[in-house]
C-alpha cells in the first residue's frame, strides 16, 4: 500500500500519541527514509492551529476523541496519502475516532499495536471500537500486556518498556520494504541522505522540493 501510495505522488501521513509518536518520527523525515513522509502531532494543533499552548498539557488528551477531526484537518492530506498510526494499546478515544474519520475519507490505514495488549482491555471510544479492528493492515509490535517486561517483587509493577522500540524496528523493515518495491520499477527514489553529511542537505532539498506544501519539517 505504501509503493503503491508513493507510485501514484502521495505522502505517507503517520500519527501516533505519547510515546507511540516515535513511530511517526521514524517514518517520517528521517535520513534513510522516505522524503514523501509527514508527521502529524498533537502539536500541531499550536503550530497550525492557534490554539494555545495550555491545550497539551496534561496526559489527557490523547483520551479525547473530538480533536481527531481537527488534527485531520490542519494536515497537509492528499486523496492518494497512506497512513500508519501507532498505540500500543489501540484503545485511546482519539487514536480511534482518528482512525475512523481517516477511513470516511478513503484512506488506507495501517496500524502497529500491540495484539495482547489491545485484546485485554476495553475500549475508550464511544463506539466500543479499536485500532486493530478499523486498520487496513495490523502490525504487532510485540509489546505485553501493560508494555514493560521485567516484573518486579511483590506485585509492584513491571520496567523495561519495549513498544517504542520494537515500533522503530517495524518502521525500519516497512521503509526497507517499500524501497526493495520501488527499485523495481526503476526510477528515481525519493530516499534522504543524511544532511550530516557532504551533499545531504542539497539532496534532499530537491526532493523535497517536489512535495512543497505536503510535508512538513519542523523540530
Amino acid at each position: 500500500m505504501i509503493a503503491d501510495c508513493v507510485r501514484a505522488g502521495g505522502v505517507v501521513q503517520a500519527f501516533g500519541c505519547g510515546h507511540s509518536e516515535a513511530l511517526a518520527m521514524e517514518i517520517a523525515g528521517r535520513a534513510g527514509g522516505l522524503v514523501p513522509s509527514n508527521r502529524i502531532s498533537l502539536r500541531d494543533l499550536v503550530l497550525f492551529g492557534g490554539e494555545e499552548v495550555s491545550v497539551l498539557e496534561g496526559p489527557l488528551l490523547e483520551k479525547d476523541p473530538t480533536v481527531a477531526h481537527r488534527l485531520y484537518e490542519l494536515a497537509p492530506v492528499g486523496a492518494q496519502d497512506v497512513f500508519v498510526v501507532a498505540s500500543n494499546s489501540g484503545v485511546n478515544g482519539l487514536i480511534v475516532e482518528f482512525a475512523l474519520h481517516v477511513k470516511s475519507k478513503g484512506h488506507k490505514v495501517i496500524a502497529l499495536t500491540s495484539r495482547q495488549h489491545t485484546d485485554l482491555v476495553e475500549s475508550n471510544h464511544p463506539s466500543g471500537r479499536k485500532l486493530a479492528e478499523l486498520a487496513d493492515v495490523v502490525l504487532d509490535n510485540g509489546a505485553p500486556y501493560g508494555d514493560s517486561t521485567i516484573a518486579l517483587p511483590g506485585g509492584a509493577g513491571a520496567v523495561g518498556a519495549v513498544s517504542s522500540i520494537t515500533a522503530a524496528l517495524l518502521a525500519q523493515q516497512i521503509t526497507v520494504e517499500v524501497v526493495r518495491r520501488l527499485l523495481d520499477d526503476g526510477g528515481e527514489l525519493p530516499v534522504y541522505l543524511s544532511a550530516n553529511i557532504p551533499g545531504g542537505r542539497e539532496h534532499n532539498k530537491v526532493i523535497e522540493d517536489r512535495y512543497s506544501g505536503r510535508i512538513r519539517r519542523t523540530a
